[in-house]
Parts: C-alpha cells; sequence; structure tokens
C-alpha cells in the first residue's frame, strides 16, 4: 500500500523488451533510498512494481504486458521524469489517503491555469473511472494523492499548491500528457458491497 505522497522524483533511464513485457529502470533521484531491498515494491507514477535489481542510483523491475497496456509505462519516452513512492510502513502516517498502486485507466491532462499561487488542473478520464470520482472525493494522479474539487461527464479538476507541482513530475507535465488514475479504494469496496450477491456454482438463484 502507499499513501499518494510523494518521496521524489526519478527518471525511466531503460525500457528492454523481454520476451512481449519489459525491464525497466529507474533513476531514483531524489527518492532516500540508502534501505532499499530485493522484493520491495516501489510506486513509479502510481502503479506498483517490485524491485528486482538495484545499485546506488537506481533499480530495476518487470512490468508486465497488462502493466505496459493499461498504465502510461509502455509509453513514456526515456528520460521522463517519473513520480516515486516507497510501500508505506504499518508506523507511517497515512498523509494523503490510501493508494494500491493498481491503475483504474489512463486519462490526460486537459487544461492548466493560474488560480492564485495555485494551479487549477483538469483532467480527462474514461468513463468507466469517472463513475467512481466524487467532488472533494480523493483521486490518485501519476501516484500523486489530490483532492478533487469539481467533476463531470467528461472529466475532474483538481487544485495543485506550489510545494506538489514543484516536487513531483508534473513540474515537466504538460496539456495532452497521459497520466495513470486510480480511484479511491473506498468508492469500489462501496460499490461491491451494493451490488447483487453473484450466484455460487451449483446453486440456484
Amino acid at each position: 500500500m502507499f499513501t499518494g505522497i510523494i518521496e521524489g522524483v526519478g527518471r525511466l533511464a531503460v525500457r528492454e523488451a523481454r520476451g512481449g513485457d519489459a525491464r525497466l529502470r529507474i533513476e531514483v533521484g531524489s527518492l532516500p533510498f540508502d534501505d532499499v531491498r530485493m522484493g520491495e515494491s516501489i510506486a513509479v507514477n502510481g502503479t506498483c512494481l517490485t524491485v528486482v535489481a538495484f545499485d546506488a542510483g537506481s533499480f530495476e523491475a518487470d512490468a508486465s504486458t497488462e502493466t505496459l497496456s493499461l498504465t502510461t509505462l509502455g509509453r513514456l519516452p526515456l528520460g521522463a521524469a517519473v513520480n516515486l513512492e516507497r510501500a508505506m510502513r504499518p508506523d507511517d502516517r497515512l498523509g494523503g489517503h490510501l493508494v494500491s498502486g493498481h491503475v483504474d485507466g489512463v486519462g490526460a491532462v486537459a487544461a492548466i491555469t493560474e488560480d492564485a499561487r495555485a494551479q487549477r488542473w483538469r483532467f480527462t478520464a474514461p468513463a468507466a473511472v469517472l463513475r467512481y470520482v466524487a467532488k472533494k472525493g480523493s483521486i490518485c494522479v501519476d501516484g500523486v494523492s489530490l483532492t478533487v474539487n469539481a467533476v463531470d461527464d467528461a472529466g475532474f479538476d483538481v487544485a495543485l499548491v506550489p510545494h506538489t507541482v514543484a516536487h513531483t513530475a508534473f513540474a515537466g507535465t504538460r496539456p495532452g500528457d497521459a497520466v495513470n488514475l486510480e480511484v479511491d479504494l473506498v468508492a469500489r469496496y462501496v460499490e461491491r458491497l451494493l451490488s447483487p450477491p453473484a450466484s455460487e456454482p451449483g446453486v440456484q438463484p
């Protein structure tokens, strides 16, 4: 699990095709990395990846065909900045919201406008994602926990304070860029609880 509070900004250094999927090498940049361990989880632009190799300044992770097709990691240009967060520990503060690192869909930056010292960002999103987005609810965009200011049938708006822009990969994000989206876990569980129960095999309804 993650919190959506970005710990560092790194860079996609290598994407090597391997039998239909890919091995990624991520330079960790400003991410605190001294005590990294083999097999730990690190969220890269909101996508949970497993460390399979590392050195002092980078780590490698395998991205499955599912991950490459359902996130932006298969299309990001080499050298692109990426948001990084290591998995939370049991004693960590939950500064953002509970984030699984399982991307629900890919959206895009529609517009960025100045709003006093902050910026108002507009994102488009698939209908399958927007059904879970609520005003003043939480959403994870490229791994960043954000509060929804407005939502309609085409997309949603958020406000980014100067600190968030300066300390995430959003500093280099532009209108038209694709982003990974993960909806609030609570919304998915509420939908499941309210859905009619599925019939068990062999049991007549």
